[in-house]
């Protein structure tokens, strides 16, 4: 994890350092000084050099907590995080839910009747929902649900009524991977031999769908549950922006049009930690489903 954290705040601090435009006069406007451009580069350590300002950034995000200021409002990034995070994490967490339940249980369907209708019908929608871009279906779902029928708010995370659209929007192409996903997993393990002596046994259907079959299904649709999630956090920046939720995306895309750069490495870096450790619990979680995997490190 701490190689992969170092080589994100490495590759971003990079990129921004090269980006076009002085942060100074961005900030101060053309009309400001040079004794006020000066100042301002003083304080935001800008008259460094590229290796000592990352240095001091490294530095300060691992021993302070300090991840910059910023340079429109001047207050600390990591309060800017801490206000907006949670939203993003909310929107995240809700729509993988969502897709997970709805994904895993069409899979599964799917996988027992496969190439029937039903089977047929979810492929096709799955496959749309994976080719839908994230902005257009939650404008069509605003003119739908919200302009139209008037069931749903368009805009604003506070109230559960708020929330649906957004969670329902960010979790179509998730859910499509999953139902793929567990239909692929699914099928290659109902074929196999045991399911069938588990059968022969007179073992109820349920009972060998969802003990024998899907729990040695699990792994990689555990893997692709635990992708989804970390690609959520960073696709939240379209669905924020769509439906005006206060979270990092929409941070972002405020920091980006404003050249506010240490908000959106801010931004970035806060999503790639939460992607690392999403990708370490997954791993963790392995050995919970798999007991051969406890009993292969256990001594």
């Amino acid at each position: 994890m701490i190689p992969v954290a170092l080589g994100v705040t490495f590759i971003l601090f990079s990129l921004l350092s090269v980006t076009p435009g002085d942060p100074a006069r961005l900030a101060l406007g053309e009309d400001a000084s040079e004794e006020s451009l000066n100042e301002f580069r003083r304080e935001y350590g800008l008259d460094r050099s590229f290796l000592v300002r990352y240095g001091f950034f490294v530095y300060n995000a691992a021993v302070n907590q300090d991840i910059g200021r910023s340079y429109v409002t001047r207050r600390p990034v990591a309060g800017e995080m801490a206000n907006t995070f949670p939203v993003t994490l909310n929107l995240a967490f809700g729509a993988i839910t969502f897709a997970t339940v709805l994904g895993m249980t069409f899979g599964i369907i799917c996988a027992i009747k496969q190439y029937s209708i039903f089977d047929n019908v979810t492929m096709v929608i799955a496959m749309l929902g994976i080719s839908t871009p994230i902005f257009y279906l939650g404008i069509l779902f605003i003119l739908w649900f919200s302009v139209r029928l008037r069931w749903l708010p368009s805009s604003g995370f506070d109230t559960l009524s708020q929330r649906i659209l957004p969670w329902i929007t960010l979790s179509a192409p998730s859910m499509s991977i999953i139902t793929r996903m567990t239909r692929s997993s699914m099928l290659e393990v109902i074929r196999s031999d045991y399911i069938r002596t588990a059968r022969a046994k007179g073992q109820k259907e349920s009972v060998v769908i969802l003990k024998h079959a899907l729990q040695n299904a699990l792994i990689p649709i555990v893997t692709i549950i635990g992708i989804q999630f970390g690609l959520l956090l960073g696709g939240s920046i379209l669905t924020e922006s769509v439906f005006s939720i206060p979270g990092v995306g929409r941070l972002a895309v405020e920091g980006i049009k404003s050249r506010d750069y240490p908000i959106v490495q801010g931004a970035v870096l806060y999503i790639a930690i939460a992607y690392v450790f999403i990708n370490l619990f997954v791993d963790l979680l392995y050995a919970w489903i798999d007991p051969r995997l406890r009993t292969r490190y256990r001594y």
